[in-house]
């Protein structure tokens, strides 16, 4: 018998006891904190995971299936031109307005395909964090200095967070790029712009499907917003014509799924005076184009397998990290274990530690996209100073808890400490700076 292997089983039991003997179950604050998670969670699955999450596992998925790999080599990988990739990596954002979960998919799908370390993180920090939406809100609510700062900012940190990271596992992208530019040129079924208007119906579909309601009632984005779902069933429809134009994917398949998205869309309402969601013929969708796909042998079902193994990886890893930021943080409003004020009190003036605390609150804290702009907004007005708010929108979309489980899992476990130390060492030195010059 392995007496030390033992003895580790026995401390994790008597652990294990421990916490459940001193659990403090009755205690106002823990029953709170533990609703919470239940509740965030539940929010997250009705908000993100049907209207995100699937969309982001199927753009992956085809990403893995039928983008050359040569094509994210070239621009991307190990030995692409700096320039080009870190431009390339760094303004993806302002077409995703996705937050630090949904892009989990799309970052690991690039990474192995080959993409280079330095400029997949460039992209994994920049999608979230550099949404025009964001931007435009941001300056709106909480003025165009700091809207312009937060754009600058994410812009530049996105880059240089991602040479260091080049920099530091330099050694590993060397043998990387010895090995692709080994690899045989492979041959592409599909022209360069055939893909880009596939892809283009799906990011359609995911950014339109999420388009979040502005804070005035009128103007272009309002008017966005009330088309939002036309303007998605556009994109569903170019996608529908792609699958069968490029795809071989027959034609009355798509139709048919068609046929029972619009049967919910338009005449159950009309002939039964109820009101359906649109989320309801937006799930139809996503379940007959699964059906499709998973039983269509060839490169149509392979699609299918790797936007699945996409979702076995990543999303079991998110909604624990959802429960557990619930628990910890809360939701906006309302308090977790660790009580708001105390974050409040934290993050006035524009000390080193403000600026870092926020970063670090940031960072482990799940922010949806487009809510860190009004709970910064309800933070400043409880005194939160102008650096500090900047070093919170710079680490906050960019990073959670949630995502951390997953890019563990992704890089390892060196890899995802030392890009979440950059995140918040890099936020930190920004807000500093902002918060001294905008004195």
């Amino acid at each position: 018998m392995n007496w030390k292997q033992e003895w580790k089983i026995l401390a994790l039991i008597v652990a294990g006891f421990l916490v459940a003997f001193f659990l403090p179950v009755g205690a106002a604050r823990f029953d709170n904190a533990l609703m919470e998670s239940l509740h965030l969670l539940k929010w997250y699955a009705q908000e993100h995971v049907l209207l995100c999450l699937v969309p982001a596992f199927f753009i992956a998925g085809a990403l893995a299936v039928f983008v050359n790999q040569a094509a994210v080599m070239k621009y991307l990988g190990a030995n692409a031109k700096k320039l080009v990739a870190y431009s390339v990596a760094s303004v993806s954002g302002t077409i995703l307005a996705v937050c630090s979960c949904t892009i989990l998919p799309l970052f690991t799908g690039i990474y192995r395909m080959g993409a280079g370390l330095g400029p997949a993180i460039t992209f994994l920090y920049s999608g979230p964090a550099i949404s025009v939406l964001a931007i435009i809100l941001t300056a709106r609510i909480l003025g165009f200095e700091i809207g312009v700062a937060r754009a600058v900012g994410a812009i530049v940190l996105s880059i240089v967070i991602g040479l260091l990271m080049h920099l530091i596992y330099r050694k590993e992208e060397k043998a990387k790029a010895a090995a692709q530019a080994a690899m045989p040129q492979a041959e592409t079924t599909r022209s360069l712009a055939q893909n880009a208007a596939y892809f283009a119906a799906m990011i359609g579909i995911l950014v339109f499907a999420n388009w979040g309601k502005p804070d005035q009632e009128s103007g272009f984005w309002f008017a966005v917003y009330s088309a939002k779902w036309w303007i998605t069933c556009v994109a569903a429809l170019l996608f529908g014509a792609a699958l069968v134009a490029w795809f071989r994917v027959a034609w009355w398949k798509i139709a048919g799924v068609g046929f029972v998205v619009a049967l919910f869309t338009f005449v159950i309402p009309r002939l039964s005076g109820w009101e359906v969601e649109p989320l309801v013929p937006f799930v139809i969708g996503f379940v007959g184009l699964s059906t499709i796909t998973s039983t269509q042998e060839g490169e149509v079902q392979d699609w299918f397998v790797a936007s699945w193994q996409f979702a076995k990886q990543i999303l079991p890893l998110l909604l624990v990290g959802v429960l557990v930021s619930g628990f910890l943080l809360g939701r906006p409003g309302h308090e977790g274990m660790i009580p708001s004020a105390w974050v409040s009190g934290l993050v006035g003036g524009n000390s080193l530690s403000a600026n870092l605390f926020a970063s670090v609150v940031g960072a482990f804290m799940y922010f949806a996209t487009l809510t860190e702009v009004p709970i910064i907004q309800g933070l400043i007005g409880s005194g939160m100073g102008k650096g500090p708010a900047l070093a919170l929108l710079l680490s906050g979309p960019a990073l959670s808890l949630p995502s951390m489980l997953v890019i563990r899992g992704v890089l390892g476990t060196k890899k995802t400490i030392v890009f979440v130390s950059l995140v918040i060492t890099f936020s930190t030195l920004a807000g500093l700076f902002y918060g001294a010059v905008s004195l």
